[in-house]
């Protein structure tokens, strides 16, 4: 079948040419948005009385055909039809005959292809937030469970503070809620309709824009017809807050790994989420959680992708904007399906809480415990840094841990410290002390806990 916009043309290009040009291969994966696109855009051309009322209905009934027959698999696909838009072209005009090339009117494949992927990534933007909060619901519900269990606090991932596990869990609940927060935000920008930008200048057909907006659920159109086919910022804000939301699941699944590792016992993972090896039957690896911290550079790529792509690209269409799709569909893809994976293993994840806690009971982490108890001794913080600090390396050296210095031994360094020193030393006591707003005190993780509750009502 000659090309549909064959008619400047007196040549015919080699399959292979065809095929690098083409990109069926994936932008099929707009085809349900494509049919939407064009059911609005005639009925629009059927409401401007633009096409007479019986054969805007033909076609219209052609369309719910193919979204029939694409529902059902019936629909091959061809590369010689180069993308969704003209297959699905090809496809009505074999339904309904000659009728089929009025579909077209007012229409150019540049906002064509640009609606469908506005009502492409406004539906998989708002299942990814649903996906995130999901997994906000999760993690605190986890947070919940975990009020009381103690374990290091790290910087420089050395142990630095006790901590209440729920906390920790509540740090990457309010990461995830700004995620989801940029994500609700960027809708304002994905939900604008190019329909009816034509080619790059609009058309002379009397249109409306603004109806054929309404029927696809945008609320608000393109003012500007140039922007409108060129404009790929949508993708480019939704590609950023995917690296961000892959960025902060990957910093958790570093700490996933190194907790199920033998020098942590912190959590261990369930089957499903973990494998073995081929060689060494001892292991069980967290490879679900590797494979998420890894995918997380290929969402970067796509970013940086199409950043390249759009950085020299004078307006308006212009055919490098073709390599704009795999990307956004890959993120997508590798998105959602990292955050339902990432949900389900911290959903099943079995938290060790008495190795947690005895991590630190076998270490200095109570040391700001103790200089900040010589500070209400009295004692400039200064100075009681310094001294805490001496017997951090005295303990060091000679194998024991601040806990175990006798009464005897405190007080020679300030006569006023008592026996309540043991109490402060208490790394559940040094959790729970910490009253501060936002800190990891028992009450403040609790008054956190209701806040993140209030969200989901």
């Amino acid at each position: 079948m000659a090309k549909l916009w064959g008619g400047r043309f007196d040549g015919k290009n080699e399959a292979w040419i065809d095929a690098f040009g083409a990109s069926i291969a994936y932008d099929q994966a707009l085809a349900k948005y494509d049919l939407q696109g064009s059911k609005a855009h005639v009925s629009m051309l059927k409401k401007t009385a633009i096409l007479p009322a019986d054969e805007a209905d033909q076609i219209l009934a052609g369309l719910t055909q193919l979204e029939e027959k694409l529902a059902a698999g019936e629909l091959n696909f061809s590369v010689e039809n180069e993308d969704i838009h003209l297959n699905m072209e090809v496809f009505l005009h074999e339904l309904i005959g000659p009728v089929a090339g009025k579909l077209h009117t007012a229409r150019s494949r540049n906002d064509q292809v640009a609606t469908d992927m506005h009502l492409y990534l406004k539906d998989q933007v708002t299942q990814i937030i649903d996906l995130l909060h999901h997994l906000r619901e999760v993690l605190v519900t986890k947070a919940e469970e975990n009020v009381y269990t103690i374990m290091p606090g790290y910087t420089h991932l050395q142990h630095a503070q006790p901590i209440s596990f729920g906390h920790h869990l509540l740090a990457y609940y309010q990461m995830f809620t700004r995620d989801a927060a940029r994500l609700t935000e960027s809708l304002k920008r994905i939900d604008v309709s190019p329909l009816g930008a034509a080619a790059l200048a609009g058309t002379t057909f009397p249109i409306d824009r603004f109806y054929s907006a309404e029927q696809l659920g945008f609320t608000s159109v393109y003012e500007n017809s140039l922007d409108a086919v060129s404009d790929r910022d949508f993708i480019l804000e939704f590609l950023s807050n995917a690296s961000l939301i892959m960025m902060h699941l990957s910093r958790f699944c570093e700490e996933i790994i190194l907790w199920c590792s033998h020098e942590y016992q912190f959590v261990e993972l369930t089957d499903t989420y973990s494998t073995g090896s081929s060689i060494m039957p001892q292991k069980k690896n967290p490879d679900m959680a590797e494979l998420i911290r890894g995918k997380t550079g290929r969402v970067y790529g796509d970013l940086f992708s199409l950043l390249t792509i759009l950085k020299g690209l004078p307006l308006a269409y212009n055919k490098d904007l073709q390599e704009d799709k795999e990307g956004m569909f890959d993120t997508v893809q590798t998105l959602s399906h990292s955050l339902a994976v990432f949900t389900g293993m911290v959903e099943t994840m079995h938290v060790k809480v008495d190795t947690m806690k005895q991590s630190t009971e076998k270490d200095f982490s109570n040391a700001t415990e103790l200089a900040d108890y010589l500070a209400t001794k009295g004692v400039p913080f200064r100075q009681a840094h310094e001294i805490v600090g001496k017997l951090v390396l005295e303990g060091i050296q000679h194998g024991h841990y601040l806990q175990d210095i006798p009464l005897e031994t405190y007080q020679t360094i300030h006569p006023a410290i008592t026996a309540d020193i043991y109490e402060k030393l208490d790394s559940t006591n040094a959790v729970k002390n910490r009253h501060s707003f936002g800190g990891t005190g028992f009450d403040q993780v609790l008054g956190q806990i209701e806040r993140a509750k209030e969200t989901f009502q």
